[in-house]
Formats: structure tokens, sequence, C-alpha cells
């Protein structure tokens, strides 16, 4: 048998798997920062640029996107080339997925500190950078697919069908969710408006965390975890099941994020169904792994590799077992809003995704660099720590998730609020936050541990650029006798990925399209108007200063919010809303009934210092909207923008609206003035008390006559 020589780019690996050590600790620091700062407000040192409503979505982006990205690139490029026996299709090209993803990672450390946000969680940056994301990607589907095609190993291995899977989901799910309708260079409104923004953003947000933070991660764990025990996979059925099932079902879960909203029910009770059958997928996909270690369990009291893997593996069952609790409704009406979300998605982030890719790494360098790791003692101590940080981060977020939410909703026996001040809910759990940055902390320690180890490691060693190898021509596409009918398929990735695309779009395309075309999952209410334009001017602040990472503007349809918050929000009053601003956690109490509840000194006064209205309050200050003048050259613009997506604007209104504008903000300013508060018009917090006072009054405003 003729034997092919070339070889491995190793470059492009220990490229990508510098980034994923540099980002890691980066993205994590960020995230202690912003732990910190809801137990000591102050630590934002009074920058804008600091603030926790800014800091939040790039330590977000830095983990996912940087650190969890960089990693996915680490493994896909080492598996693939060995798994495909080809080198990458393209060096070049290569080189343009490597610097290119560190690019646009460096926009976003650049853009969320200054304000600039689409709001849209896991997708706030902006549109000129949604365009480079696109680009890349196709980049890197491109140098995937083509090596795929040159490959001498005639069957696709599973881990190469969840490449395939992630790669062409990943497309859709941002290509659709950002859609959105340019301003200015940097600022956009997105395409959909209130309730198909929220069910678009949701099956974009949990569709995210399926296809970005788990199906790649699977495909590793399917070509890591085997060669790490040095065993085969322990089921080749069963991984058919769980890649098929898995991505058929994940992509109608989304909906799961918005119960008790104002969604249609239909779409509320399909993400609850398919979260539930998830649950099978899932774990027939843990135990595959798992299992995998049969006949080398003892392997994983020696092998620090396996150990982090096999803490990965039972987080991920965790939290796939968690999610689908989670969507019950039952369990959501406690759960949402709450911290308990935000303890099950670091259970997957930190045990799932960070725990993989540590071991992922521990197992590459060596090999890379031709040396035995540097210190077996360090990566132990690495691990022991890194498990300790989780525990401490996790349980008191439970804690605490369940005590905001008891207090939340507890009544007196007279039948009144126990605790109608939201702010005690509040204090009660900084403690939790306190120690829940203690254990973010332990974990950054133990990334630092393994990367000074993994430093010390390349230092001695001798690294492998190019990987000399050899293997014979693919073979002829004959079918095998008594070959399972799934062989086919694995023969043919250009079929595989139209069938993969198939099936993930059935699940989108059933919940969207009634929901954007069947006029009655959004009765529409006559008194809803659209912003004015001081108003407008009022949200784009509002979503530049990150105010929707704390604050919620849906009151669902309990007693206990009905009570504190007022009437429940409905479907009607946010089809000018571009985009929703539902929020998915109340580190503060729910505003979008807070119009008209206090005078504009009020406001005024809490974001000056909100202490002085809210004593004990964990919300930093705002003194750079008292300094800046509101910029009302985009005023026409926005206006126009807003027309185009369907706002009825009188047409060339975009010519008077600076008029309405300033007498507006005269207006405001004069209350202020008569509250004994003196200042100017122009200033960028005339503008926020206009929307703040504007939400969720729209319905108690009675039709004119003449309207129907």
């Amino acid at each position: 048998m003729h034997l092919e020589r070339f070889s491995y780019d190793n470059a492009i690996v220990r490229n990508f798997a510098f980034a994923t050590m540099i980002w890691g600790v980066i993205g994590m620091l960020v995230g202690l920062t912003a732990a910190l700062q809801l137990a000591f407000p102050a630590l934002n040192f009074g920058l804008e640029f600091t603030t926790f409503g800014r800091i939040r979505p790039l330590h977000t982006n830095a983990v996912i996107f940087a650190f969890v990205g960089n990693g996915i690139f680490t493994g896909v490029y080492y598996s693939l080339q060995r798994l495909c026996k080809t080198r990458m299709f393209s060096d070049v090209l290569s080189q343009i997925n490597f610097w290119g993803w560190q690019l646009i990672i460096l926009s976003a450390v650049i853009t969320l500190p200054l304000g600039y946000t689409t709001s849209k969680e896991y997708a706030e940056l902006e549109w000129p950078i949604d365009i480079a994301i696109t680009l890349i990607w196709v980049v890197f589907g491109w140098n995937m697919f083509a090596t795929i095609l040159k490959r001498r190993e005639k069957h696709l291995y599973v881990a190469i069908w969840f490449y395939i899977g992630t790669f062409v989901t990943v497309a859709v799910l941002h290509i659709v969710n950002s859609f959105e309708l340019p301003v200015t260079f940097m600022k956009s409104y997105s395409w959909y408006a209130g309730v198909q923004d929220a069910l678009v953003q949701w099956w974009y947000g949990h569709n995210a965390v399926a296809f970005f933070l788990t199906t790649p991660y699977l495909g590793l764990m399917y070509y890591f975890v085997p060669k790490a025990a040095n065993r085969p996979v322990y089921s080749y059925r069963l991984s058919i099941i769980h890649f098929w099932a898995l991505i058929f079902l994940y992509i109608w879960a989304g909906p799961h994020h918005l119960l008790y909203t104002a969604l249609p029910d239909w779409a509320q009770s399909l993400g609850v169904v398919f979260s539930v059958m998830l649950i099978a997928p899932s774990w027939g996909g843990m135990l595959n792994g798992l299992l995998t270690l049969r006949g080398a369990w003892d392997k994983v009291r020696e092998d620090v590799v396996l150990k982090f893997m096999v803490v990965a593996l039972t987080c991920y069952g965790m939290a796939t077992f968690e999610g689908p609790m989670l969507s019950l409704k039952n369990v959501n009406a406690i759960s949402h809003f709450t911290d308990w979300t935000v303890a099950h998605v670091h259970v997957g982030g930190l045990g799932w995704n960070g725990f993989l890719t540590f071991g992922m790494l521990y197992w590459l360098f060596p090999k890379l660099f031709r040396v035995e790791l540097f210190s077996k003692r360090l990566a132990n101590f690495h691990f022991w720590i890194g498990s300790l940080g989780i525990i401490f981060y996790a349980l008191p977020m439970y804690w605490a998730g369940f005590t905001q939410s008891l207090m939340w909703k507890e009544f007196t026996a007279e039948g009144l609020l126990a605790y109608p001040n939201f702010l005690e809910t509040v204090t009660q759990i900084k403690t939790m936050y306190m120690l829940r940055a203690l254990g973010g902390a332990m974990f950054i320690v133990g990334t630092v541990v393994m990367c000074y180890n993994l430093f010390m490691t390349a230092k001695q060693g001798s690294f492998l650029a190019n990987e000399e190898a050899e293997a014979p021509a693919i073979h002829k596409d004959v079918k095998e006798e008594n070959e399972h009918w799934h062989r086919l398929i694995e023969r043919r990735p250009v079929q595989m990925m139209v069938l993969s695309l198939v099936v993930i779009l059935i699940g989108g395309i059933v919940e969207m399209i009634p929901t954007f075309l069947v006029k009655s999952n959004i009765p529409t209410i006559a008194s809803v108007k659209p912003y004015t334009a001081l108003e407008l001017h009022g949200r784009d602040l509002y979503i530049k200063e990150g105010c929707n990472n704390c604050h919620s503007q849906m009151v669902r349809p309990f007693r206990s919010e009905t009570e504190r918050y007022g009437e429940y929000s409905k479907a009607g009053e946010f089809i000018y809303d571009h985009p929703h601003l539902w929020g998915s956690k109340r580190t503060g109490p729910d505003i979008h009934r807070v119009g008209g509840k206090y005078p504009d000194s009020w406001h005024y006064n809490h974001m000056l210092d909100p202490e002085s209205m809210s004593p004990g309050s964990i919300m930093p200050a705002y003194p750079w909207l008292f300094e800046k003048d509101l910029d009302t050259t985009t005023t026409a613009g926005k206006i126009t923008a807003m027309r185009q997506l369907g706002v009825p604007y009188p047409s060339g209104y975009e010519a008077q609206a600076n008029d309405d504008l300033r007498k507006q903000a005269n207006e405001i300013s004069a209350r202020l003035k008569e509250s004994g508060v003196k200042t100017k018009s122009e200033k960028e917090i005339i503008a926020l008390i206009a929307y703040l006072q504007r939400l969720g009054t729209d319905i108690k405003a009675k039709p004119l006559a003449h309207e129907d």
C-alpha cells in the first residue's frame, strides 16, 4: 500500500492554545471585578467604563467567545487534522481565522466599556463587528470543510459530526439574530420588536449555549477523552442517537427563557416540552463519555487530564439535568430572574467548558512541545482549587436564588408583601455575593497556576511546528458488507451538513413564523404610542449604560409581582421596542411600571447618588450623565431608522423632532427646578428621566375619541 507523506500544522494549534489561556485569565478577572462590584459598588472607581452594566457583557463575551472560542479552535485544529489524516486545507485561512478572531475579541474589549452595545444578551457587539464575525466564521468553515473534503480517512468520526453541526447552526443563529438597521457607525436598532425580538434573542441566546458551548465541546470530548483514556468510545450507536437527537431538540428550547412573559403560551409550551425531552440525548452523551473510561478508572486517580475530564462530564450531566428542570413552569416561577440561573450557568461554564479546556491543554502541551509536563503537583493543585472554586461559587448562588425568590413572594397574614422594599431582598444576599467572588477568585488562581505550568512546559520543551505523518490515500467509496446504515452519510460530508441544517431549521421555523405572521399572537393596544424623540434618546442611554443587566422590564402575572410593580406586562406594549429590554436577571426591581411612580427629582438624585434615595443600594452613581450634553445630531437618523422598522412616526417628523425634544427637556428641567434641582435641559440625565417616566404608562392612557 502506497503511503503519502504530509505534515500536521501544530503552529496554529499552539497559537490558539496560548490565546485560550490569555483571554481566559482576562475574561475571568473581568468577571471577578463584576462580582465584587455587586458587594462593593465603589469598585468601579467612579468610571463610566467600568460599571457593572458595561463590564458584565464584556465578561460574558470574553469567556464565551475568547476563552471558549479559542479553546474550540485549539481542539478542532488539532483533532481535525488527525481525524482526516491531512494538514489543514490552507495555512493562510488558518492564520486569517486566528488573527481575525483575536481582532474581533479586541474590538469587543474596546467597544463594550465605551457603551457600544445592542443590549442583546451574548450578542451585544454592534453591527460592524457582527459582519466581521460572519466573515471570520465563514473562513473557519471554509477551511474546515475543505480539509474534510481532502481527507485520507473515509469515514467521518463522531467528533467531526459535531463540528459540522456547530458550524452550520452558529452561522444561522448569528445571521438571524443580528438583523439590525444601522443608524450610525456604531449604533443600530434590532430589526425585530418587542415579543418577536425577545423570541429571536432567546432562540439565539439559548442556542449559543447549545451550539457554541456544548456541541463543539462534545466533539472535543469524543476525541480527547478516548485519547486520554486510551480507550475507544463506549458506544458508536449511542453517539449517533446523541448527535441527531441533540441538534434536533436543542433548537426548540429557547422559549423556556420567556416563561410567564408576554410570549404566546403555545410558544412557551413548545419550549418546555422540548427542553424536558432534551435530557435524554444530553445524558446519553454524558454516559457515552463516562463509560468510555470503563476499565480505565484506575488511571483517573493518577492522571490529572482524566480528572479534569471526569469532573467536566459530571458538570455537563448536572447542568443538563438542571436545565430541563428549570424549564418546568412551576420551577421556573421560583428560579427565573434570580441568582439560581447564574449558578446553573456557571456550573456548566466553569465545570464543563472550563475543566474540559484545562484537561485538553494539559494533554496537548507535552505533545506539542515533546516534553513531560513541568509539574504534576501544580496541575493537581489546579484541579483541587478549581473544583473548590466551583463549589464556593455555585452554592452561595443557589442559596441567594432561593432567598431572593422566597422574599419576593412572601406575604404577611394581612395579605401584604412581607418585603415591599426590594432593597431588603438585595442586602440580604450581599454575603452570598462575597462568597461567590471568593469561589471565582479560587478558580482564577487555579487557571493562573495552569498558565505558569504550561508556559514552563513550553519553555523546557522543543516545539514541533510541522509534525510529519503518513497515510494511504482515501479508499474508493464502496459500501462494505454488514456496515451500519449510518456509515453511508458518514462518508458524505456535504450531505451531512445539509441534513444537519434541515434538522436545526425545523424548530426555529415552527416557533418564529407564526409569531411573526399571525397577528393574534401580538394583540395591539390603541393607546400605545411611539416614544418621543427625547424618550428615544433616553432609551438609548439606558441601553448604553447596560441597565438591562440588572433591571427587567417584564411584570409577570404573579400576585407578588402585580402587588409590587403594578399591572402585568402585555405583548402589545412592546411593539415599538427595538430591541426588547425584558432582561434576564433582577439585581434591582422591575421598572416596567416605574413611569410616574416617582417625581423627576427622585430619578435625578437616584442616578447622582443612589444611596441618598435608597440607603444600602448597590447601584453605582452615574455622574457623567449630569456632565455630558445630549447628542441631538443623531435624532433625525434615529427617527428615520425607526420609521423604516415600522414605527409610525409621521413623514417628515425627523425635521422637527429636535424642536419637540427641546420642548420636553425644558419641561422636565422646569419641574426639577420647582423641586429645588438646578440643571440644564440639554444634559443626558434629562433624556434618561424622560424615558423612565414613560415606562409602562401607555396602557393607562385613554384612547382619543376618534381612535378605534
